[in-house]
């Protein structure tokens, strides 16, 4: 058979070069092979798109050969043109988004009973779904009406489907103008003079881009619903429709009607071409008209239109790597010259390189990045072969890209939507910039009303050659969007022919870096004498706010378990009007001494403060039961009763001895001077809804410390904290509550001892003044050992809310240094409150600082080190403009 004959023949030929082509890295491999020739079919053969993943690819691959399949079975031409009408508007939807959406907005409307919080979300999915089913319904009506009444007459100048295509003609270029006039550049040439010139801030950006904003709106009613009716009205006037059971046929008209809603943009440019060619050559006998009907003509204007395309882009890359190869001085070698006269001699060559890359949809590869171009493996147009984010580094910049992921999705698709962006195909690529990142973004799918994008955050770090990268970009970006206030209306790009075409500003909500140095701050010794006063003041704020905040929890779960479990009561039992305050005393026996170190066994209780009366009492009474001893709940308040209820056991409390070791010696027969717990007795019931907690007030401080730093607590700033309590979640409460509170003095000495304690925990007992490196290790949790630290320490909830109020004091000094001193307790309560509900004032490398970055935080504050001074960095959650380019 010479047919057999023939093919054996040209197997043997392309057998012989397949080494070669290994070798070359042309040959691809087998899965790569395959999904590249399931795209390019389902692209230009289906009508459809290249998919975002594998099984997508596959699935859409196998449904749209089965329609292309089916339509030929179909024995009516008005059936014919209504599946085909159906079914390329279905396939060209995001369908597992839709079904995803409707599944779980159904699951959620079941789950919360029609509740009010899923209202609104199934109104846009029902929304959605009228819209589709409105827009199906128009198109099959069209589509039959117009094949059934008026679809039988030839194509003539006069005839329906003529006059069709002067619409189609007149929608292109009114298209493409609006396309044009709302990007930075018109045609990448000249700049546009109806863009706003000043983008460096939204509002003005916003208030002058509006006129833009209702052109992009006109644009996209064109592009969504008048373009794909009268592509399908142009569509279903042909009169090669009337020839059933054709292959060619049933091929080239299923492409076309998913085309026009699955890529409604070039499905118009390609009908124009086609119908300007048939205008052009109606009446005359040639292969065009005679052999093929208008599908496959439209499906060869197709695969023309995005080769030539591709030919034209390798052109441009191949001509960018050989000036910049002599023309950067980094890229210029020796050997540059030699090679860019290879291929100048060799041009024809390298020519038929690209020519070959762009018949193959295969990328071009630039040999170490040399001018010297070989071609890559057919691939799809996705370009790696796991899923997207597959090979995402989780690093610390990560979590400002996650941030502003979801803003910058919204204005993508403002952007797309009204054609700003330019003409955006799978496979398009766009670079965003703002400040110190970068963002990659590729459209990897698009179909009627949706598009699927990869967003890429590249990482943040400074390097040489990121520097480099990064300050091109940005003189691009500059002088497009920056340097055009004084500039002429139509002046030049002077980037022209830049691989990177800036296209236009994106309002984005993300985190804008400001990083000041804080020299003549910290070191400052007035700032620094300041900050002891400022932090006990702002401790003594986070203090009552915690313990008022509990108490307000507290209330809310004895509202809920009221009936099930008894609390006590907020007023103090007439048992217990006669209790009296107890201070225990602190003997002589208890003082710590090397002789009671002596005493340690091997058998001896580790956490048994007097071992060797631990072991008397094992000896002399072995079956004896150990004597009960009353410990108290920590926050509650211990109390004699009048009968004699309660009695004590034990004739010392061991249980707040002070055990400092490596401390000066003291001497043994020296009473310590170490601060007990005492029992307190409030004047006012209401009090203990503040009280701190027992253990929080046992800091070993000598009295003699505690009494000579007392005179520091800020009484009037406490009295005015506590009168700006509310006590709204108190159902019952006396007209005169913040009046007692204020006078309770027992309340105020726990407070005065639980301040005091964490400022010796901080700041050691001498009244030095911190030195700016303590401070600075203070703030970021490495402080300094002193006398109290391991006893706050050992408290963590205590050690966070001191380390809390210590960064928070930090902030307001570096806030007066800046903006003033604080003229009042008003302003200070202001500043206290905008700290606490607008800003994490921290580390860069604490969880809650990515917790906060997640919850968009408006302000984050945090402080670093460089070699020679201290820097601290605030990040505002701001709208800026995002500047892209293609």
């Amino acid at each position: 058979i010479p047919v057999l004959e023939q093919t054996n023949q040209i197997l043997h030929i392309i057998f012989l070069f397949l080494p070669f082509l290994w070798a070359l890295g042309i040959l691809p491999p087998l899965d790569a092979l395959f999904l590249w020739g399931m795209e390019q079919v389902l692209e230009f053969g289906l009508g459809g798109s290249p998919m975002s993943s594998n099984t997508r690819l596959l699935v859409m691959f196998l449904i749209s050969t089965g329609t292309a399949i089916a339509s030929y079975f179909i024995p009516s031409t008005v059936g014919v043109v209504l599946f085909m009408t159906g079914f390329g508007f279905i396939l060209s939807l995001n369908l597992s988004e839709i079904g995803l959406a409707f599944k779980h907005t159904m699951i959620s409307h079941l789950a919360s009973n029609k509740s009010k919080s899923s209202g609104p979300r199934i109104h846009s999915v029902w929304k959605e779904f009228f819209f589709y089913l409105t827009v199906l319904t128009l198109a099959l009506i069209e589509a039959s009406l117009l094949h059934h009444f008026a679809g039988f007459s030839a194509f003539s100048k006069a005839s329906p489907q003529a006059i069709v295509s002067y619409i189609l003609i007149i929608l292109l270029i009114v298209m493409w103008i609006l396309r044009e006039i709302q990007g930075v550049y018109l045609f990448g040439v000249f700049r546009n003079p109806f863009y706003p010139k000043d983008v460096r801030t939204v509002t003005m950006f916003m208030e002058t881009q509006r006129r833009l904003m209702k052109v992009g709106v006109v644009r996209r009613i064109l592009l969504t619903l008048v373009s794909p009716f009268a592509m399908i009205a142009f569509l279903s006037l042909d009169s090669s429709l009337q020839s059933l059971h054709s292959v060619s046929i049933c091929l080239g008209f299923t492409r076309t009607f998913r085309m026009v809603w699955q890529n409604t943009e070039n499905a118009l440019l390609e009908m124009v071409i086609v119908s300007i060619v048939q205008m052009l050559l109606f009446n005359t006998d040639v292969w065009w008209n005679r052999s093929l009907d208008t599908g496959i003509r439209l499906l060869l204007a197709g695969v023309i239109r995005d080769r030539l395309l591709q030919l034209i882009s390798k052109l441009h890359f191949a001509a960018a790597v050989l000036l910049t190869s002599w023309t950067e001085k980094k890229q210029r070698r020796k050997s540059t010259a030699t090679l860019i006269t290879l291929n100048i001699v060799f041009f024809p060559i390298v020519l038929a390189f690209i020519a070959v890359s762009a018949l193959l949809s295969s990328p071009m590869l630039p040999l170490f990045t040399l001018p010297i171009f070989l071609i890559g493996f057919p691939r799809p147009i996705r370009s790696w072969p796991g899923p997207v984010g597959a090979t995402a580094c989780v690093c610390s910049d990560t979590m400002y890209y996650q941030q502003v992921v979801p803003s910058l999705a919204a204005a993508l698709q403002s952007a797309l939507a009204s054609g700003s962006l330019g003409l955006s195909l799978p496979g398009s690529h766009y670079l965003c910039r703002f400040q110190d990142r970068l963002m990659w973004i590729l459209v990897l799918e698009r179909g009627f009303t949706y598009c699927c994008v990869n967003i890429k955050g590249l990482e943040l770090q400074e390097t040489s050659c990121h520097t480099a990268e990064a300050h091109r970009v940005d003189e691009v970006f500059e002088m497009a969007f920056e340097h055009q206030e004084h500039a002429e209306t139509f002046s030049l790009n002077h980037h022209f022919g830049n691989i990177l075409t800036p296209c236009t500003a994106l309002p984005v909500r993300l985190y804008s870096d400001a990083r000041n140095v804080l020299s003549g701050i910290i070191d400052s010794h007035e700032n620094l004498k300041q900050l002891k006063d400022d932090f006990l003041k702002v401790l003594v704020w986070i203090l009552v706010q915690y313990c008022y905040k509990k108490s307000k929890m507290c209330e809310k779960l004895d509202k809920t378990t009221k009936n099930k479990e008894w609390s006590f009561p907020l007023t103090q039992p007439k048992a217990f009007d006669n209790a009296v305050e107890k201070l225990r005393p602190i003997k002589d026996e208890d003082s710590f001494s090397v002789d009671t170190i002596a005493d340690w066994t091997d058998d001896s209780d580790l956490f048994d403060l007097d071992p060797s009366r631990t072991r008397e009492r094992k000896e002399t009474e072995p079956l004896e039961a150990t004597p009960r001893t009353l410990l108290s709940v920590p926050g509650s308040v211990e109390m004699e009763s009048a009968v004699g209820a309660l009695q004590e056991t034990a004739p010392e409390d061991k249980l707040y001895k002070a055990v400092v070791l490596g401390l000066p010696a003291v001497d043994k027969g020296k009473k310590q001077e170490v601060v007990s717990v005492p029992l307190v007795e409030f004047s006012c019931s209401y009090s203990e809804l503040l009280s701190i907690p027992e253990e929080w007030r046992t800091a070993p401080i000598p009295t003699s410390k505690l009494n000579e730093k007392r005179q520091r607590f800020p009484e009037d700033w406490y009295h005015f904290v506590l009168s700006q309590l509310d006590f709204f979640h108190l159902k019952e409460k006396p007209s005169n509550l913040l009046e007692d509170i204020t006078k309770d003095k027992a309340l105020k000495e726990l407070y005065v001892h639980g301040v005091l304690s964490c400022c010796f925990g901080l700041f050691g007992l001498d009244n030095t003044v911190p030195a700016p490196s303590h401070v600075f290790r203070a703030y970021t949790g490495g402080i300094p050992w002193c006398v109290g630290l391991d006893w706050l320490t050992g408290k963590p909830e205590l050690f966070q809310l001191a380390l809390k109020a210590f960064r928070y004091t930090f902030k307001l000094m570096v806030d007066k240094a800046s903006l003033g001193p604080v003229e009042n307790f008003k302003e200070l309560i202001n500043y206290l409150e905008e700290y606490e509900s607008d800003w994490y004032i921290g580390l860069v490398s604490d969880i809650e600082w990515q917790q906060a970055v997640l919850q968009e935080k408006p302000y984050l504050f945090s402080l670093g080190h460089d070699p020679n001074m201290v820097r601290g960095e605030t990040k505002c959650y701001v709208n800026k403009p995002l500047w892209g380019c293609m």
